[in-house]
């Protein structure tokens, strides 16, 4: 059984192989800003995070399970598509590219509590049969410490960490400390709930535990990419 990660996140390439998994990699070519709006276009409203999502999951699992049956035919597997983006009173919060605007987003973070919202798409792909899709929405609280001192926080923003992840922080890496609570899986944070692709995968008639130690020969070969 080969897995494909359609994401080259070093988070989500990290959460699986904490579970045993050494996947393909391959960077979906999807143009996230023109799919959301060109369906926000055709249905006349702004999506909801929770859709917003799980569209672009899909859409990626969807551009890489087609680019593996033409590239590697005989691939008998998964593929795995994630998108995750943070909800903090009301406004969703991607990445904030720029040190001013990840200093002014933990100004306004600590002390709240805001969503993950992770979306998952898992393509089941067997030579010369059509691909099967599943996928699902998973949502975590977080709190931040109301103590975060603005110190800390222009320490934090200076190691450029909180740039480029949504909502501008962590939970496995330094800003696990400003972190107090989390309600729901952890690892939806960190970019993928892997309790939610268990059940995916699981639904396609995979077992996860035929998942475990899985080297794609790929990786094998020192060629993690297609």
């Amino acid at each position: 059984m080969r897995v494909c990660l359609a994401s080259t996140s070093p988070a989500r390439l990290m959460l699986l192989q904490q579970f045993g998994i050494r996947p393909l990699t391959v960077a979906p070519d999807v143009d996230e800003e023109a799919v959301i709006a060109a369906v926000e276009a055709s249905e006349s409203r702004i999506l909801a995070p929770d859709e917003h999502v799980l569209l672009l999951a899909r859409r990626k699992a969807a551009d890489v399970a087609a680019r593996l049956a033409d590239d590697i035919p005989d691939f008998d597997g998964i593929v795995i598509g994630g998108d995750s983006m943070f909800e903090l009173n009301g406004e969703v919060l991607g990445k904030p590219h720029l040190a001013a605007r990840a200093r002014e987003r933990w100004l306004a973070m600590r002390g709240q509590t805001g969503v993950l919202h992770s979306g998952h798409a898992v393509v089941r792909i067997t030579p010369d049969s059509a691909p099967h899709e599943v996928h699902a929405v998973a949502e975590a609280a977080v709190t931040f410490a109301s103590d975060v001192s603005d110190d800390e926080i222009d320490a934090y923003v200076a190691t450029g960490e909180p740039l480029q992840v949504a909502g501008a922080f962590t939970v496995d890496s330094l800003g696990g400390a400003f972190i107090t609570h989390i309600a729901g899986d952890p690892s939806t944070v960190v970019g993928m709930s892997v309790s939610t692709l268990r059940a995916l995968v699981r639904e396609l008639g995979v077992s996860w535990t035929d998942l475990w130690h899985t080297v794609d020969p790929s990786v094998r070969q020192g060629h993690a990419e297609l």
